[in-house]
């Protein structure tokens, strides 16, 4: 018999409602989390043993929305969900961020945490209400997480804080001026775990306040979390840590001369070279025992975490030979291929990335089919990480988790500066391609992809770059925060801060944090670090390039917009799209038209849409009464001749008006298809157009002036 659970709490302007017991209940751990009518249920099964040699923690999170959740129907030719989507991808990642430091040291066996959207009331993200759930099933399920955790999103509007803002609000983050930010924070009772932003410049203390206020603000949840513990957890299951202190004694005696002058080659290929060769040492060393244990593989870790971190905590240098501070060297160059838009190679130490700006038009635009409804893109970034760039052999293939997650970040950074749509009608796709890597090649992304955007014209408000920070925290309370941190420092140090932005602020906070939580002091520390490393990646930056240029490269389209009466619009397009293939066909450039009158015109040739303009412009505008227009004679009849003078507008030149003299029959002077030159000289009417052509020079097209003789006296 299974108890049904149920705890709710008011939460900002909703309620948060936690029940377990009733659904999938031979899960060990199952949580349905309710914030107003969106509901996510969280599932949580784990090994009860270890897989054989296992020398990893193997937890798998998955986030799905289901479009029943919103009364939707998938789109696609199959009407299923499939292959996740960006959105759930990056969701997956805000679970699984947070909750696996929290798992006990050493515990190998597999678990899944399975996060399903169930309803989704359009106004609750799904994302914060999957945080919840996935930690509250966590929590009862038994497995040794030191949770909970909580989550909260963070909005700034006119100066204030605002917990947890409705999707719509979030949707327009781009276009509402008031709207600055978009954080994720989780955390424990006692620390901040994870953060992930969009900003709009936002200072250093008005980023860590939005940390601080979501910290605050998911304290509720927590205490929900552990109410329904109290009533529903399963018994804990028994794991006790494993005890590696003799493995890792004996692996230290062996090797740690040889592993320390390994970590004090400064390159990253020789230094590769050199810790594995030590560890062959020390393995050749060591008994057939001990080469079994299954703690030998965390015992070498710990001996070059030791070195790593010893050597810096104690004030020594870097595995570099930097200090805390410094960044390491910094190449920029620009325009180095010949045919793409923009381009950039942006160097930073050992890390690389080749970033290549694409500008298309409205029709390049990405349509997203999301829970909340479709909507455009015109701005794209996309990361490539191939196994050379780490000098290693492997598959490629579509993209994974990780290149995702990067890109997104390197998406959040850059689009902050971008211009608005109206002033700049392009779809800018930018391409990052890590060519090298050691430490942050997502912030590389950020530094290349906008001196390549500004490469291919793109007037960017302000230069972006990003620098990723890291921390190494003793039990005994010291610590020293890194700037530009190196793979190695990543691997074996306890942060990875990634900071973006212009000059003026923030447009990108992301933290991940591998112990139990970090104090907001080092929160600041690590802050104004990475303005000061900021600040001089810019510098180094403006070497190559400091705004949008003037021209575009002869490759990239060119697109000229223009505004029409809406009554105009069928016009333009004629009867099944006739009259706009026909000026597509004509003119050679791709014309796209909304629903609001607004026309683009794109072409790599100005005169393709020069021609296009005019055929549009002859289609809606109307002639001028009194001016002169070059037409075609069409038809020739007793009373006169018609000529179509104004795109596919006609009139009649009467038989009076052709020359300066009696005409029996306008054949007399002209005849179909002629070219003539005629005065508008107005409307009847009925609103048929009159013309003339005997005021009119046919040479010169300009009107006649008739003198008159005064009169003598």
């Amino acid at each position: 018999m299974f108890d049904e659970v149920k705890k709710s709490i008011q939460w900002g302007q909703e309620t948060l409602t936690l029940e377990t017991g009733k659904v999938a209940r031979q899960a060990d751990g199952s949580v349905i989390a309710t914030l107003g009518e969106t509901s996510v249920m969280a599932n949580v099964t784990f090994a009860k043993e270890p897989k054989p040699g296992q020398d990893f923690f193997p937890l798998t999170v998955h986030y799905q929305e289901k479009y029943y959740a919103a009364g939707k129907v998938p789109g696609g030719f199959f009407k299923r969900e499939a292959r996740p989507t960006e959105k759930e991808t990056l969701t997956a990642r805000l679970i699984d961020r947070p909750c696996r430091p929290l798992f006990a040291p050493g515990f190998k066996n597999e678990v899944l945490v399975m996060c399903t959207v169930l309803s989704h009331d359009l106004v609750n993200d799904p994302d914060i209400v999957a945080m919840i759930a996935a930690s509250a099933a966590l929590t009862i399920s038994g497995v040794p997480f030191m949770g909970p955790i909580g989550a909260a999103r963070v909005g700034f509007v006119n100066g204030q804080y605002v917990l947890n803002p409705e999707v719509q609000d979030m949707d327009q983050l781009r276009n509402n001026p008031e709207q600055r930010l978009d954080l994720v924070v989780a955390g424990t009772k006692q620390a901040v775990m994870m953060v992930e932003s969009e900003a709009y410049e936002l200072t250093e203390e008005e980023m860590l306040g939005a940390v601080k206020f979501g910290h605050e603000a998911m304290q509720p949840v927590i205490d929900l979390i552990i109410e329904l513990a109290e009533a529903a957890a399963k018994e804990p299951f028994d794991y006790q840590p494993p005890d590696y202190s003799a493995i890792h004694a004996r692996v230290k005696a062996l090797g740690e001369t040889e592993m320390r002058a390994a970590y004090a080659i400064r390159d990253k290929s020789a230094r590769q070279d050199a810790v594995a060769a030590a560890k062959a040492a020390i393995k050749a060393g060591l008994t057939e025992e001990e080469l079994a244990d299954p703690n030998l593989g965390a015992a070498l870790k710990k001996l070059e975490s030791d070195i790593l971190r010893g050597d810096i905590i104690n004030g020594g240098a870097r595995i570099d030979g930097r200090d805390t501070r410094t960044v390491r060297p910094i190449v920029s160059e620009v325009g180095i291929l010949p045919r793409t838009h923009g381009s950039a190679l942006f160097t930073r130490g050992e890390t690389q990335a080749l970033v290549v700006t694409t500008l298309g038009t409205g029709d390049d635009e990405q349509i997203i089919d999301a829970l909340h409804g479709n909507f455009r893109s015109n701005f794209l970034l996309h990361y490539n990480f191939p196994p050379y760039s780490v000098g290693e052999v492997g598959r490629v293939g579509s993209p994974g988790r990780r290149e995702i997650g990067h890109g997104k970040l390197a998406w959040r950074a850059l689009q902050a500066v971008l211009p608005a749509p109206t002033d700049f009608p392009y779809t800018i796709r930018v391409v990052s391609e890590i060519t090298e890597s050691n430490g942050s090649s997502s912030m590389a992304t950020v530094c290349g992809g906008s001196l390549s955007m500004m490469d291919a014209g793109v007037p960017l408000k302000a230069p972006v770059a990003g620098v990723a920070m890291g921390l190494i925290l003793e039990d005994d309370g010291r610590f020293a925060v890194l700037t530009d941190i190196l793979g190695d420092e990543d691997h074996l140090g306890d942060m990875d801060f990634k900071v973006a932005g212009t000059e003026n602020g923030i447009t990108s906070l992301q933290m991940d944090i591998k112990v139990q939580g970090i104090t907001p002091a080092i929160m600041e520390q690590a802050l104004a670090q990475a303005k000061e490393g900021r600040l001089h990646i810019l510098r180094e930056m403006a070497k190559a390039l400091t705004e949008g240029r003037r021209e575009f490269s002869a490759h990239a389209p060119r697109i000229e917009t223009m505004q029409i009466p809406t009554d105009k619009i069928r016009e333009v397009i004629g009867s099944g799209g006739k009259v706009i293939r026909e000026i597509v066909e004509v003119s050679g450039a791709k014309v796209d038209i909304n629903d609001d009158g607004i026309i683009k015109i794109a072409s790599a040739n100005a005169d393709s849409i020069r021609k296009a303009y005019d055929m549009i412009h002859s289609i809606v505008a109307e002639p001028e009464e009194g001016k002169i227009y070059t037409g075609k004679v069409v038809k020739l009849v007793d009373f006169g001749a018609f000529v179509n003078f104004f795109g596919k507008r006609d009139g009649l030149v009467h038989v009076s008006q052709i020359a300066n003299r009696r005409l029996t029959h306008p054949n007399e002077i002209l005849k179909e298809g002629q070219e003539v030159k005629v005065k508008l000289l107005g409307f009847d009417d009925r609103g048929k157009v009159r013309l003339g052509m005997k005021m009119v020079d046919q040479e010169t097209g300009e009107e006649i002036v008739e003198k008159k003789e005064e009169n003598a006296e």
